[in-house]
């Protein structure tokens, strides 16, 4: 090696390495470190606008005297300006500081002193005023200021559901005088809150929505909501697969709370805990399991076209909604008498004096005085008494016989726990011989998840796959499937990218139906999409029929929230063991072709066992499933029936 040779060594190599090159600064940027260094010094700082000011005076003291050296820019008679000397600097320099006129040195000396002593004191209290302003302003944008609002609804947590649940509750308090109050308590800051709130709930002119920040878990903090006088609680499950934060947030409230009949809502995903929660707090606490009610709609919309629109419809405050009235007149008669007697509202069950709820009951159990019918209706003022149309009481429904159901098979694409719930809540609708093969990525789903996938007679396979579009193909092509299921993971993966991967799944699976076909019998194409916000976006995509999980979780509280009453009601038809809102083939009860009344339609649902509270028209239905459903016709409404057509009706599946 030369002498002259430089070496230079990596990290853990043997050796010195090579002293680094100086290299040459410039003037410009010598000065330019030097005022950074020394601007941090207050005295240097005062010195640096002493000469700040000193050279900006000078400068427009030959401003002026160049100006006057210019004969059209002044008026004739105008005097001419004395000769420039040091008195002249000085006393525009002194007016910038306003001091001016002080005959000797020494009081100008003085007269600068008083100056910075001036700008020194006016400064401090400046600056102190200033930091109690904005550590105020900032302590009003964290949210810690307590709650004087009273019969407000308090969401306690925070999450994605939030935004569904403001829109609801919007739409809630459109009939109301008073505009309704939000409270919501959660550990975020509030500028963070409402710009979230904007950004993904837009502009609620009815609904004034209060923000705070606090711990959850903390007494003293949770004084400041004012709990004690909301008219309703909502805690949200904050943490994915845990329900410890809800149930600690439980008991916080309960040490806090002075009414053992305020209600909370408490969004729980295990059953056990549910259960816990709602009997050792008899009932004050009522326990939504979201995990279940998606995985069950999602399992039943695979197989009911346009039922996840049904549901959405009847759950939000846009349309039709469950009331509860006493009807004295049908006391004595049975269900279904009941069932045919409101030509503006479609009768669903009965509510017991003992609070009990019977949805569906046979049609022959008789009404008692102090029962009441539980229907779907636009208002409380439309479930009127009317008794049956002559054309309904005359009707004679034929009940057609139910076609026994072939093997069906389904792809799933994604895969999480809520997979495995699905597929528990499908398979025992499904016959012997059906299939189900899933594809899913392997960054997303841990082996253990992909083991036991047992289902009594269900025959399911399980296989990775890169997310490719050849992989899709590869898999949506081995074979004829009656529906393809996408679902949103849930671990390893934000909520935002799982919901991309599903559309672009989505997309993927079109462009194959575009270019192969779809066949005489077309493969249904369900999604799930995780962000409510992203369901518009995600009916681009064209699918069948779109879950929207947040949504429906959102909506079931926001509803239970307004009225307690109907938790029951709901539990009953999403529990698995209960009646259900089905949409089976309108062949089963009416004759295609034929035109028929909406009320000859009940009647023939209730010959079959069934309570029939709307219909789906597949020619007025898009694309993506989300319409041509038609919850509460009046019962003289006609209808002429054609293939694909649908009754929507509460009772059991098939």
């Amino acid at each position: 090696m030369s002498n002259t040779e430089q070496r230079s060594y990596g990290q853990g190599a043997q050796g010195e390495p090579a002293a680094p090159t100086a290299n040459k600064v410039s003037l410009g940027k010598r000065i330019r470190y030097a005022v950074d260094n020394s601007f941090g010094k207050s005295g240097v700082f005062a010195l640096y606008m002493l000469i700040a000011i000193a050279v900006i005076s000078s400068l427009i003291v030959l401003i002026k005297y160049t100006l006057f050296l210019v004969p059209f820019l002044l008026p004739e008679g105008t005097a001419a300006l004395p000769p420039m000397t040091f008195e002249t600097f000085w006393g525009s320099f002194a007016s910038v500081l306003g001091k001016a006129g002080e005959p000797s040195w020494a009081e100008r000396i003085v007269g600068v002193l008083y100056w910075l002593l001036g700008v020194a004191s006016g400064g401090t209290v400046t600056g102190f005023i200033v930091g109690m302003i904005t550590s105020a302003l900032t302590e009003i944008k964290k949210g810690r200021s307590p709650i004087i609002a009273n019969n407000h609804t308090l969401i306690l947590g925070w999450s994605n559901r939030i935004f569904p649940i403001l829109k609801e509750l919007e739409e809630a308090g459109l009939n109301q005088r008073k505009k309704p109050t939000v409270v919501i308590f959660a550990n975020k800051t509030r500028e963070w809150m409402e710009q979230q709130i904007k950004n993904n709930a837009g502009a609620l002119k009815r609904l004034d929505v209060v923000t705070r920040m606090g711990d959850l878990n903390s007494l003293a903090e949770l004084k400041r909501t004012n709990l004690g006088t909301s008219k309703s609680i909502i805690i949200l499950d904050e943490a994915s697969g845990s329900d410890a934060g809800a149930v600690n947030t439980v008991f916080a409230v309960k040490a806090l709370s002075t009414n053992p009949t305020q209600k909370l809502i408490v969004e729980v995903d295990d059953k056990n805990v549910a259960q816990s929660l709602a009997t050792a707090t008899k009932g004050q606490v009522i326990p939504v399991r979201s995990h279940d009610i998606i995985a069950r709609v999602t399992a039943q919309a695979s197989r009911q076209p346009g039922l996840a629109a049904v549901i959405l419809d009847l759950l939000d405050f846009g349309g039709d909604e469950i009331y509860f009235q006493n009807v004295p007149a049908l006391a004595g008669k049975t269900y279904k008498d009941a069932l045919v007697s409101f030509n503006n509202a479609s009768v669903i069950g009965l509510a017991h004096a003992d609070g009990t709820v019977e949805l569906n009951p046979k049609g022959t159990t008789k009404l008692k005085a102090d029962d009441k019918v539980i229907a779907v209706a636009e208002d409380d003022d439309k479930v009127v008494f009317t008794g049956p149309t002559d054309l309904v009481a005359k009707a004679k429904p034929v009940a057609t016989k139910v076609p026994a159901r072939k093997p069906e098979h389904m792809l799933v694409i994604g895969w999480s726990s809520m997979g495995r719930t699905i597929l528990g809540e499908l398979a025992p609708f499904m016959v012997k011989g059906s299939t189900v093969h899933i594809i899913a990525k392997k960054d997303f789903v841990k082996k253990s998840e992909t083991e036991n996938l047992n289902f009594g007679h269900l025959k399911t396979t399980f296989a990775y796959t890169s997310g490719a579009i050849d992989d899709m193909t590869v898999a949506a092509s081995a074979k004829h499937y009656d529906q393809i299921l996408v679902l949103g993971y849930r671990k390893g993966v934000t909520v935002a990218d799982a919901d991309a991967l599903t559309m672009l799944s989505m997309l993927q699976l079109n462009q194959l139906f575009e270019q192969d076909g779809n066949g005489v019998e077309p493969t249904r194409l369900v999604a799930e999409i995780i962000d409510s916000s992203k369901a518009e976006i995600a009916r681009v995509a064209a699918v069948d029929d779109l879950v929207v999980s947040d949504k429906l979780a959102a909506l079931l509280m926001t509803q239970i929230s307004e009225n307690e009453a109907l938790a029951p009601v709901f539990a009953d038809l999403f529990d698995a063991d209960g009646a259900s809102i089905n949409l089976k083939p309108i062949e089963y009860f009416a004759k295609l072709g034929k035109e028929i009344t909406f009320g000859e339609l009940v009647a023939a649902a209730a010959a079959h066992g069934d309570s029939a509270i709307g219909i789906r028209i597949a020619a007025n239905s898009t694309k993506d499933g989300s319409t041509g459903v038609e919850l509460n016709p009046s019962k003289h409404a006609t209808f002429k029936p054609a293939a694909g057509d649908g009754l929507v009706v509460i009772g059991n599946l098939e």
